[in-house]
């Protein structure tokens, strides 16, 4: 399994990191993909994926409930990161291993721009000024021809509008909850769903919203630490509990729980080019 969408940098991980990592890749986990929320995620984004290589991957965007008075100057420092991410060298060769997690490169640049999106939940004070810098951010994602993490809450045709103003940028709708109309206007867009803990939520309607669209079209996640899989719903997410969503997925698709893997990793690693 990759988990394509998981805050590994967060507070709650860092004393045990090393081992909780290596219990992952023990128990399933490929890769993790770890986006970045604003500017000073920056560092802590690249260090961990810099100190975990070829098995964290670093996104760095705006997270759009952070987008408030000071946007503009997020967007500058968030953007020379980018800038100056972009222009190393694609890799550079170093031998590591780290509680047991055999490590071989160091990936030095991003694989997407991200956590970037619209949110109009809580406070719809920067409603316009979220509508820029998604704009803007999708223009870097044009620049590096680089997918997008897109985080859309309360804000779908919104979403979905800016989005259609940059055709030849694609990548996943995080966390997504939506109808399967919308699903199926996110997938033939080109972008692919972000399927996670929700999908197993009591009375969630999210499974028969996924019946006709393409298990080719959907990736795993978890926003760990947040949004836990049934039966662990309230505790600190972990990737390896994907499994539970792969199993969710395997009853709605009819097939094995081995061929969700298959194809969501596969997908995962179309989308954001890893090699493995």
């Amino acid at each position: 399994m990759i988990d394509t969408h998981c805050h590994i940098d967060d507070p709650q991980y860092a004393e045990e990191l090393a081992a909780f990592l290596a219990d992952q890749q023990a128990n399933g986990v490929e890769a993790i993909l770890v986006p970045g929320v604003d500017k000073t995620s920056v560092k802590d984004v690249l260090e961990v994926c810099d100190k975990y290589p070829q098995y964290l991957f670093p996104a760095l965007g705006l997270h759009p409930e952070n987008v408030k008075e000071d946007w503009q100057e997020q967007l500058q420092v968030l953007k020379a990161a980018v800038d100056a991410r972009m222009h190393q060298l694609p890799t550079v060769n170093r031998q590591l291993s780290t509680a047991n997690c055999q490590l071989s490169t160091v990936n030095s640049n991003l694989i997407a721009i991200g956590e970037i999106g619209l949110d109009y939940h809580w406070d719809t004070t920067f409603k316009e000024q979220q509508h820029e810098a998604l704009r803007e951010q999708m223009r870097w994602a044009e620049q590096y021809d680089l997918p997008v993490m897109i985080h859309s809450r309360d804000a779908t045709e919104d979403t979905l509008n800016i989005l259609r103003e940059f055709p030849t940028v694609k990548g996943v709708m995080h966390c997504f909850s939506g109808s399967h109309e919308v699903a199926k206007q996110v997938v033939d867009m080109g972008y692919y769903l972000g399927i996670g803990g929700v999908l197993t939520f009591k009375n969630c309607k999210l499974a028969e919203h996924l019946v006709g669209i393409p298990l080719e079209r959907l990736v795993l996640e978890t926003d760990a630490p947040y949004m836990a899989p049934v039966p662990h719903r309230g505790k600190r997410n972990e990737s390896k509990w994907m499994w539970h969503v792969a199993e969710r997925l395997a009853e709605v698709y009819q097939c094995s729980v081995e061929h969700v893997n298959k194809v969501t990793t596969a997908n995962a690693k179309a989308l954001f080019v890893i090699n493995l």
